[in-house]
């Protein structure tokens, strides 16, 4: 007797975002630049950050996995896997998806981290999406949680205008209907490590007072370079789902890009033929929430999804990491 396929539905989604609003005018008086600036170059203008001494990504994660717990009627006894994507984890270890299951009361389930930048909940979902399909589990809470403020050289005018501080969470079950993750296309190539990375604090170049004084400890982009293959790459990944699905610019109800820069944004759903008014866009709120930021806008447009919407999502980070990812939206907000 043949088995049903299963696949991967989310199910439910929450989010959270921090109180304190940093915008471009307080910005402006911490660092040499300007509103203007900020949001011709960026689109964005203003980013919430975590404020208090001894808060780490899990006080963004379990906010937003209790308020999904609590949306979906869902006890923490039920979950059977937690997935947390982060690139600012509380420590080095143990893992941050432990802290966030222990803030929550999760006690039955495994959790682990995933490190994969920017693309992190695209690539946390194609997992979540195996261990369904594979009749692993039945329900899995993917977090991406966010602190980017913790790798934020606020003296860096090139880099500390674009990122803030969120996170989202989503209830991953099964169903034998032709909904949720249906496929996803998603890559690495190392050779972006340069480019994009925290060039200190690692075992390579392990802490000390000299990577200190040179501010080794926060985000180095070499801003030109990753916005050419950012642009290429998000738009080449999505265009390829799309193509190898069937699916026209038509088909397509939304498109959620990665919260990078809103003249990526604009380039990638320009190349892919895609309305601005398909496109979900809150970068001028939060700004880049790296891992965070599909699901943050997913979680802002909820009440506007319908059972059946077509859903092409797209990401790069470092690494480089990148891909896109075919869902159907599972349900009808209530």
């Amino acid at each position: 007797m043949l088995m049903e396929k299963k696949n991967a539905i989310i199910t439910g989604i929450a989010s959270y975002v921090p109180d304190y609003i940093l915008n471009n005018e307080e910005l402006s008086r911490m660092v040499d630049t300007t509103d203007e600036w900020i949001t011709t170059r960026i689109g964005t203008k203003e980013r919430r950050i975590l404020k208090g001494e001894g808060t780490g990504s899990s006080d963004l994660g379990a906010p937003a996995v209790k308020e999904l717990l609590r949306k979906t009627n869902t006890t923490p006894e039920e979950i059977d896997l937690m997935i947390c994507c982060t690139s600012t984890p509380d420590y080095r270890f143990p893992s941050t998806a432990s802290i966030i299951s222990e803030k929550c009361g999760i006690k039955k389930a495994y959790s682990f981290d995933i490190q994969a930048a920017c693309s992190g909940f695209l690539f946390a979902m194609q997992t979540a999406a195996a261990y369904i399909q594979g009749g692993l589990a039945k329900k899995i809470i993917v977090v991406a949680a966010e602190k980017m403020s913790s790798m934020t050289d606020y003296t860096d005018r090139s880099t500390c205008p674009i990122f803030g501080d969120a996170a989202s969470a989503v209830l991953v079950e099964p169903t034998t209907e032709n909904l949720g993750v249906l496929d996803a296309d998603l890559h690495t190539d190392g050779a972006g490590l340069t480019h994009l990375l925290m060039k200190a604090g690692g075992s390579v170049n392990v802490p000390s007072h000299e990577t200190v004084d040179r501010r080794e400890h926060f985000i180095y982009q070499e801003g030109r370079i990753v916005f050419k293959y950012a642009v290429s790459y998000m738009s080449e990944a999505a265009s390829h789902i799309m193509e190898k699905n069937n699916l026209t610019f038509n088909d397509v109800d939304w498109f959620v890009p990665h919260q990078a820069n809103q003249r990526i944004i604009d380039a990638a759903a320009h190349r892919m033929g895609i309305d601005s008014s398909k496109v979900m866009v809150n970068i001028q709120k939060y700004g880049n929430t790296s891992s965070a930021s599909i699901p943050l806008a997913l979680s802002e447009w909820e009440p506007q999804l319908k059972k059946g919407d077509t859903i092409v999502m797209a990401a790069f980070g470092a690494g480089f990491t990148w891909g896109s990812m075919y869902l159907k939206w599972a349900y009808d907000t209530k």
